[in-house]
């Protein structure tokens, strides 16, 4: 990767975005924020040239990922021209399963009796590495892009602007996000997110932070491991009441007896429980 492809710092509690937040400030004197759902899939970065799609590879280890422009050239959403010739840029986006599609895998996979995928995001890292480009295009993976890495002939001055000008050349962005100088605003949007987490066609993980201006961004720098401008909340692990419906009795191989229960299914962090 030309720009790597980092990771944000994780942060579970709302005392840590505060925290976070008074850091920056020691630094930079009222910053802006920036706060998204952090979307569930396989993170990539995709190249186009001229307008045109050039290449596409998966994070891999930040620095090094693996060429998959065949099955990236599969998905709907991924455009193929942009809506302007611009000569080169690179953006970053999450490539995942819509909990409908995911849906229709698993009932698929069921019936011809093939093992079937665990979660959405399981499902779009495992399609996206799918060596018949054409499995691909039966799965409807989707994509949303929620970084500029690189961008040629234009200068932006912050990410809001970046997501602004993403949207303008034809790539699905982040469907809400929130711009705000205030660190309750920005507390009270990741409350918001989490409460929509159920609701959503698509799996989160958590919400993201980031400090919206790019020369702020600079002069925070980075640790040996993530940028000090932005930091992931994730959220609690989820709790769902559901009914155990049979017990099931396994016996091993040495003869050891394990019980199991059969509960009503239930879907919790993008995982349908059955057992």
């Amino acid at each position: 990767h030309e720009v790597p492809l980092g990771s944000l710092q994780d942060v579970f509690s709302f005392e840590e975005i505060a925290d976070f937040d008074r850091r920056v400030r020691e630094t930079i004197e009222n910053p802006r924020y920036v706060v998204e759902p952090k979307i569930d899939g396989l993170s990539i970065a995709i190249e186009y040239r001229d307008g045109r799609f050039y290449r596409g590879a998966t994070r891999g280890d930040g620095l090094v990922g693996e060429d998959v422009s065949d099955n990236l050239r599969q998905i709907a959403d991924i455009p193929q021209t942009l809506t302007a010739s611009v000569p080169r840029i690179i953006v970053r986006g999450e490539v995942y399963m819509p909990r409908e599609s995911f849906a229709a895998l698993v009932q698929q996979q069921e019936e011809r009796g093939e093992k079937t995928f665990k979660n959405p995001r399981n499902s779009a890292a495992g399609t996206l590495r799918q060596k018949d480009s054409s499995v691909v295009a039966e799965r409807n993976l989707s994509l949303f892009v929620f970084n500029m890495q690189l961008i040629e002939g234009e200068e932006l001055l912050s990410h809001a602007d970046s997501l602004v000008r993403i949207k303008e050349l034809g790539f699905p962005v982040i469907p809400f996000y929130c711009v705000t100088e205030s660190i309750d605003e920005v507390m009270d949007f990741v409350r918001e997110i989490g409460n929509k987490r159920a609701d959503l066609p698509f799996d989160i993980d958590g919400s993201v932070v980031k400090v919206d201006s790019f020369t702020d961004r600079e002069t925070l720098g980075a640790t040996s491991k993530f940028p000090k401008w932005a930091v992931a909340y994730k959220y609690p692990p989820e709790i769902k009441p559901t009914v155990v419906e049979d017990i099931v009795v396994q016996v091993g191989r040495t003869g050891v007896l394990t019980p199991k229960a059969v509960v009503r299914p239930v879907r919790l962090a993008g995982t349908t429980v059955t057992n």
